[in-house]
């Protein structure tokens, strides 16, 4: 034999299955592989999301069903909207402070590159009426199960401090639910 054919699983995703399940039990994600090179999930509404978060991977994200409008931060700091319609996708370099926000029945298909040791991803908020810097929130990204944006998001919506522009004093509300 010429090459030596890896011990690996080969999963068949039923992503109408998943969206159905996410659906019914009101979850927000669920992660399909995570290998030492790649990791795959779907994710359903994100209309709540006011965060930019900057990883290290790139991200391709495709929309399953809905429409996703990415937002996202320029090396000038200006925010600019990607909208990626259902059935399409759209690849997004690494360190590109983004926020994916769609409908609570939308759901896209995200696939990274797994994180390295040692690799942070960050999330930053920006005041909704002047646009300064809020806070900042760090986490090792090693497992999306463990659904960091939704720790990072109680870290920040659980403090009024964080929450409160130190320039302009606005209080950036709370959403309903995460």
């Amino acid at each position: 034999m010429l090459f030596t054919i890896p011990s690996i699983e080969m999963p068949n995703v039923d992503l109408e299955g998943i969206m159905r399940r996410l659906l019914e039990t009101g979850k927000r994600t669920q992660q399909l592989w995570l290998t030492a090179d790649s990791m795959a999930f779907v994710a359903r509404g994100r209309e709540y999301r006011s965060e930019f978060h900057v990883n290290p991977s790139y991200e391709i994200q495709y929309s399953l069903r809905g429409e996703l409008k990415l937002h996202y931060r320029t090396e000038e700091g200006v925010e600019k909207i990607a909208v990626v319609p259902e059935g399409s996708c759209l690849f997004q370099p690494p360190f590109v402070p983004h926020s994916p926000r769609f409908a609570p029945d939308a759901f896209q298909l995200v696939i990274e590159r797994a994180r390295k040791p040692g690799e942070i991803d960050r999330f930053f908020w920006f005041c909704p009426q002047c646009d300064s810097f809020l806070h900042e929130e760090n986490y090792a990204v090693d497992d999306y199960r463990a659904d960091p944006v939704t720790q990072a998001y109680r870290n920040f919506y659980d403090s009024e401090e964080f929450r409160t522009c130190k320039k302009c004093g606005t209080v950036m509300p709370a959403p309903a639910s995460l």
